[in-house]
Parts: C-alpha cells; structure tokens; sequence
C-alpha cells in the first residue's frame, strides 16, 4: 500500500513538474503551432492540397522526409505536428546529444513495437547531418524495410551531408525563410494567445518597433519570438498599466541582424559563389553587397583575398594586367594591416576588378595541357634544346635565331614540335590592354607561318567550364 502510493506521488510529482516546465518554457517553445491550421508559411510544400500535406492529414506517411531549410523555418514544428496528428509511435532525437546506442536502442523497441502491436514508428532525428557516416549507415535496412520512418531535420544541403543512400531513401523538402507578412502573423498570435503567448498582458507594440522586429528576425520565427519575449519581460509597465514596447526598446532586443552564413554549409559557398558572379560579371555594387554579407558574418578576409587573386588571373586576365597586380597588393596590405582598416584594401580590390575589363583568355593553357595529356611525351626541337651541356656532341640548340638581333625584336622560327606548328591555343579578347595584343601577335603568326611554310592555320577551340573543370581536376592530381 505505502508502494502504490509513493508511486502514486511520483507520478503527481513528474505531472506537475512537465506542467511546469511547459508554462516556463520560452515564448517560442509555448507558441509552437501544434496543427497544420496554426502552422504559419511554407505554403509550398503544406499549402493546401500539397502532397506532405494530404499524406500528414490522412496519416499516411510512409515515406522518409528530409526537411532542409535555415533556422527558425519550422523544421522541427513541422515534425511535431506530425506528430500530434499520427496513430504512429513517434520517437524523437537530437543527432546532437544522441550516439549510436540510443539508436539501437529505439530501433529495438520499433521491432518489439511492429511485431507485437503492428504499430508503425515515425523516428524524428534533429541536425540530421550531424550523424556521422557509420551512424547514418544504422539507420538504412530499417528505413528500407519499414521498421521505422524517418523524418530528417538539416539546415545543410543533404545532398552533401548527408550519405547517398539515406537521400535515395526519402523525399527532401525545402524550407525557405519565412515571409515578412509570415513573421508578423506569428508576433501578432503570440500576443493574442492569452494561454500560450501575452495574450492576458496588456502589451502595446508599435507599428515601427513590430517593423524593426520583423526585418532584423531575417525571416527565422524563434528569433523573432525569442526578441518580442525579452521585450516585453524586460519592460516595466508604465503609470497607465501597459507594457509599452517601443522601437527603441524593440532596437535593444534584437540588435543584428541574424545573418545565414555556416562557414562549412551552402551559405557560405552559395554567398562566395554570387560576389565571384558578380565581380566577374562587372556588377561592382552586387559585389559590395555580398563582400559586406561575409565580412558582416565574420568570413575570413584572407579567403576572399585569395579568391580575387584567383579571379585576377582567371577573369581579369590580360584585359587589364593590373587586375592580379592590385589584387595581389591588396592581399598584402591587408596582412600588413589587419581589421578593421585593412577592408579598404579589400573592397578597392573588389571595385577594380569588378569595373575592369575583363579576359578569361588564360585559359588557353588548359587547351595546351589537354592537347599534352592526349599526345604524350613530344621531342623538344633541337634548336631550342638546351645549348650549355650538349652543343658539341650532340648539336643540342644549333640553328637557333636571338630574336633581339632582328627588327622590332622579332625573328620568325619553329617553336611548336613540327607536327602542330599552325596550331593556335591563345586567342587574345578584344578587351583592354589585350586589345593590342591582338593586332601585335597576329603580324608575329603570319610572319612565322609564311616563313616557315606553314599552311595550317588552326585555333583549338574554346573548352566549357566543365571541361576546364575537369583538366583542374587531373593538374591537382599531378602534383
């Protein structure tokens, strides 16, 4: 008798402390929508009449999900209201905090579950892409064979973090940031709702203190939320008996701007992908932006030095020779400076290159090392084999002209082996300094294939960015 009623007590006891700790729980924690009909924004994938709606409203979700999408869109929300809605068994899991062992553990209780009770587990995994390799791996026969469903959370891309097999196995979808019209809908129900939000407090938020919350969130609700929460509990309430939350104290409660930017993730690849974009497509204010957008998030200065001298040599090329030399100096003065005076380096850096002219005809080396990489080994003529060690037995450099005894400092002669002379790998743009390039190697080419003879005349042609991609790639390998 005293042992059912110290159970008895325990049960009381671990009732109210979850009934305590859910009204202390944080504003967005309590305001987390708990139907579909509360779920605010992603209408295109649980808009009306969508697919992962219809088959969360008819319990029918056998397939595994992946949601991917930034912070405070509503990933685990999503996965909760599955949740509240399923006849399923619904288990969840942080990849953070959880290993191996916890996973076989719910793993065995699925088995137990579907062989005794025919009952279907749904498994939420949150940061899903922090799992590594092996412990994804687990996960795979019991998907494939319906043990268990999976609903997947990631702010990573998981077609890069997350393994082959698990993708193939389930259906991604993304979640984008929420709406400015999204955010406020949620501002405004955590201050209707007098059971969950400040419904029962009396709360005047400004229109331009509501406007400030909204555009600093950057479309993430928790951070919203979590802003109007610290507002509203850090003001007194003034003579009249209300909470007055003004811009000002709105300014004081999310003061930046949350910035998307995981120096490992999409963010940080898609946001350096559109500066290079920009500065290449001679768009110099879209590269101010998005150098601003990194250094705003704390990227390394030197990685984007790196990638404009990349650019200099790459983009920039001969349409203006000065491109790599500022861009190199620019790298230098930064080092020699440091934050926060060394930007200035960077961003006249990024302004020249952005308004140059611009030249990928560097490129013409990978035409020469893709043409070396189908020929093979090729014999170095003998006039321009090395004269110092064999001239005399072997007659190594003999016929060779100094092209600074002939006029203009120019001398016609073989250079290419005989079988690709007329083959042409440079071909200068009409850019800038190389402009004048063109008309100058142009008289030297005609000159050398009337005196040598030569007939063909072939440029090789332009290779796409995928081929150059590739001969990166086998160049990397040979070092």
């Amino acid at each position: 008798m005293v042992k059912s009623r110290t159970m008895a007590d325990q049960d009381l006891f671990d009732h109210a402390l979850k009934e305590r700790m859910k009204s202390e729980a944080p504003l967005a924690a309590r305001m987390r929508p708990r139907t579909l009909d509360e779920f605010v924004g992603q209408e295109h994938i649980v808009g009306p009449g969508k697919l992962l709606r219809r088959a969360i409203e008819a319990d029918r979700l056998f397939s595994s999900i992946l949601l991917w999408g930034p912070p405070g869109t509503g990933k685990t929300t999503l996965a909760m209201v599955i949740a509240n809605l399923t006849q399923s068994h619904f288990e969840t899991m942080s990849a953070v905090l959880a290993g191996k062992p916890d996973l076989r553990k719910v793993i065995h209780a699925a088995q137990e579950r579907r062989r005794l009770y025919s009952t279907r587990t749904i498994l939420f995994v949150d940061e899903v892409h922090r799992w590594n390799k092996a412990q994804q791996d687990a996960l795979l026969h019991h998907v494939e064979t319906g043990t268990m469903t999976l609903i997947g959370a990631t702010t990573e891309n998981p077609y890069f973090e997350v393994i082959g097999a698990l993708v193939s196995r389930s259906r991604v979808f993304q979640l984008r940031p929420l709406e400015d019209d999204d955010v406020q809908q949620i501002l405004n129900s955590a201050l209707g709702d007098a059971q969950r939000g400040f419904g029962s407090r009396n709360i005047a938020l400004g229109d331009d203190a509501l406007q400030h919350l909204i555009r600093v969130a950057g479309g993430d609700a928790r951070n919203a939320l979590n802003a109007l929460e610290l507002a509203v509990e850090s003001t007194p309430q003034g003579d009249d008996g209300i909470i007055h939350i003004t811009l000002e104290v709105a300014q004081e409660s999310i003061q930046r701007r949350a910035v998307l930017y995981d120096k490992d993730g999409d963010a940080h690849y898609d946001t350096v992908s559109a500066f290079i974009k920009s500065v290449r497509g001679s768009d110099p204010d879209a590269a101010l932006y998005w150098l601003a957008k990194m250094l705003y998030a704390g990227e390394d200065p030197r990685f984007i030095l790196r990638r404009l001298i990349i650019l200099a040599g790459e983009d920039i090329g001969l349409g203006d020779p000065m491109g790599l030399v500022v861009a190199n100096s620019a790298a230098q003065a930064f080092d020699y400076i440091g934050l926060p005076e060394g930007i200035y380096s960077i961003v006249e850096a990024t302004l020249y290159l952005s308004t140059a002219p611009k030249s990928n005809s560097a490129g013409a080396y990978f035409k020469a090392f893709n043409l070396i990489e189908e020929e093979g080994r090729v014999q170095v003529p003998q006039h321009l084999q090395d004269a110092n060690r064999d001239a005399v037995a072997l007659g190594h450099g003999k016929g060779y002209q100094y092209p600074h005894e002939g006029p203009d400092h120019y001398l016609p002669q073989q250079y290419l082996p005989r079988p690709l002379l007329g083959t042409y790998f440079y071909r200068p743009s009409d850019q800038g300094y190389e402009a004048q390039v063109n008309d100058r190697l142009e008289r030297w080419r005609t000159a050398q294939r009337k005196a040598l003879k030569i007939k063909k005349d072939e440029h090789i042609p332009e290779l796409s960015q995928d081929e150059i991609n590739l001969i990166k790639g086998k160049h990397k390998a040979s070092y």
